[in-house]
């Protein structure tokens, strides 16, 4: 894998925008975006000002009362519903937006924005950093799920947006889910975390420090600063992406859809060359993750994963988070899923009716694993979407 690559300058030019990768300057372009601020992070930082890229699918009605906000997953972005810039492929979640299904934009707002810290336009460790002229990189102060949150809501300000209809996601985008339940109780009328939790497990956290070892152990990391040297972390990035990818399924997916079969040949290689297909389709997940993603915003990213706790937040009682919440909940899990299990999801559930908060509970059978919620799972559809038309009655949406 050739790790050098040329970057634009990254160096003092008055230019916000030179830190920028292509990559990242397709996202975009490609998107709506606006600056905001300032913004006091929890680590203490406060962000004089700061980008939000987003995309929006439909339109807001007259009373501003049908806009739906997707909060995305670690590695997706904010084309959930449109042609991403950067890879050609469709967006992340269609079948969750687009006519005809649940969040149909004929009827809802839907907004999506690359999270704080992220790599597709939206402010992270691969900007200018106005103190330096320089990028970022590492001087990137740490953010964490509620800070994204907080970027977010000054983004609906900017919209005129003062209460939203529903707030969605899976995985990181559930975790800005509970955050937005917790931190905007007045300004969600319903949510729906799924797969997810209210704190990152040890095991998780683990994993996220393996993935990020991998990047720094890469000699082409040069501390975060490569983008100076023309190199990136490939191998770095793409073991951490596969080491993920793995928790993203589970065993019988991987068993039924590669078992031991070999790739392109007959017989075994006796060497480390990639014999079994399950080898080829992680080295491809890596190769393709390199990109399209950046090796520090992953960085930040899972660790702002890893520090969400949001119980702590409350004195250490999860419940306190939703007391007095007026918010009507849909948590929802899947049977294979071993990285957010649904024991996890179920303490958000138990925290949420010690509360006597409205809140149903649905459990999806599924061999499918984590990223479940983000495929074809007629059961998971169904249960959206009847929460949602009657969460749109309740509404007086018609």
């Amino acid at each position: 894998m050739d790790t050098a690559v040329h970057h634009p300058n990254d160096k003092a030019s008055g230019d916000p925008l030179a830190g920028l990768t292509p990559a990242a300057r397709r996202a975009l372009d490609a998107s709506h975006s606006v600056w905001l601020g300032p913004l006091k992070l929890d680590c203490g930082v406060e962000l004089t000002r700061h980008r939000v890229a987003y995309r929006t699918y439909g339109t807001l009605n007259a009373e501003r009362s049908n806009a739906a906000l997707i909060c995305h997953a670690l590695t997706m972005d904010q084309f959930v519903a449109d042609s991403n810039p950067v890879t050609g492929k469709e967006g992340w979640w269609l079948s969750l937006v687009g006519p005809g299904r649940p969040l149909d934009p004929a009827k809802y707002f839907v907004i999506c924005a690359n999270v704080l810290g992220g790599c597709m336009g939206s402010t992270g460790p691969l900007d200018i950093n106005p103190k330096t002229g320089g990028r970022y990189n590492l001087s990137f102060p740490m953010v964490t799920i509620r800070d994204m949150v907080n970027a977010q809501a000054q983004l609906l300000d900017h919209l005129g947006i003062e209460s939203l209809f529903c707030v969605v996601g899976g995985s990181m985008g559930g975790m800005q889910v509970l955050q937005w339940a917790a931190s905007y109780p007045d300004r969600v009328f319903a949510a729906l975390p799924i797969a997810t939790a209210a704190r990152h497990s040890a095991q998780n956290i683990a994993f996220h420090e393996v993935g990020r070892q991998a990047i720094m152990a890469d000699p082409g990391w040069h501390g975060g600063d490569y983008g100076a040297h023309g190199t990136v972390p490939a191998r770095g990035l793409a073991v951490a992406r596969m080491t993920a990818h793995i928790t993203y399924l589970s065993e019988s997916a991987l068993q039924r859809k590669f078992g031991r079969n070999l790739q392109d040949r007959a017989s075994l290689g006796y060497s480390f060359d990639a014999d079994f297909q399950v080898e080829s389709y992680l080295h491809y997940q890596g190769k393709s993750f390199v990109e399209r993603f950046d090796a520090n915003a992953y960085l930040y990213i899972t660790r702002a994963m890893d520090y969400f706790d949001l119980a702590a937040e409350y004195g250490g009682t999860l419940a306190t988070a939703f007391r007095g919440s007026r918010t009507r909940f849909c948590v929802m899990s899947f049977t294979s899923d071993w990285l957010f299990p649904t024991h996890e999801n179920r303490e958000v559930v138990k925290a949420l009716n010690a509360v006597a908060a409205n809140v149903s509970f649905v459990e999806v059978e599924t061999d499918k694993g984590h990223d479940a919620f983000l495929l074809d799972e007629p059961e998971m559809f169904r249960t959206l979407d009847g929460f949602l038309r009657g969460a749109a009655n309740a509404r007086g949406l018609k």
